[in-house]
């Protein structure tokens, strides 16, 4: 686990450069993570230039009141969802004016949620020129769950970045 965590901040760090050097900004909603990946973003050298904030929206009545994902959706298809995780994230763009933004919604375990096992998860990061979601399903811990959606995050960001 050391050398994973070693690849987050790794990540971290390569985010906040390609950031900075754009001149943009990022902003995270959690779920699934409960506010790890505002951690490993907060972290990073320089963070207060690039990352403004986070919403961590475990409870799925706040995706819908503060991050404004869909009522409707929710209730058909439950919090484990790639357009859940995409309103996620355009959602906390929105509310936090940032040029980027990342979402984290799925299963850490250790029961199954909404019909989906543990280790199955989203990922979302919005921009200027549109929203991309990544799914995952791996095997492991909460723990090992839960970093595998930083890392996966933060991997995300980074190849939205690269020219």
């Amino acid at each position: 686990m050391a050398e994973s965590l070693r690849e987050q901040e790794i990540l971290a760090r390569q985010v906040h450069s390609a950031l900075s050097a754009a001149g943009s900004t990022v902003s995270v909603a959690e779920s699934l993570t409960g506010g790890r990946l505002a951690v490993a973003l907060s972290e990073a050298p320089g963070a207060s230039s690039v990352f403004l904030g986070s919403v961590t929206a475990y409870a799925t009545e706040i995706k819908a009141k503060v991050l404004g994902v869909s009522g409707s959706l929710l209730a058909e298809r439950g919090a484990v969802d790639a357009d859940v995780a995409r309103q996620m994230a355009e959602g906390v763009r929105k509310l936090m004016r940032t040029t980027y933004a990342l979402a984290t919604t799925g299963v850490a375990g250790p029961a199954p949620q909404d019909g989906h096992e543990p280790g199955t998860f989203y990922v979302a990061v919005a921009g200027p020129l549109g929203t991309a979601v990544v799914r995952s399903d791996i095997g492991g811990t909460r723990d090992e769950v839960e970093h595998a959606a930083v890392v996966l995050a933060l991997k995300a960001l980074h190849d939205f970045l690269r020219p």
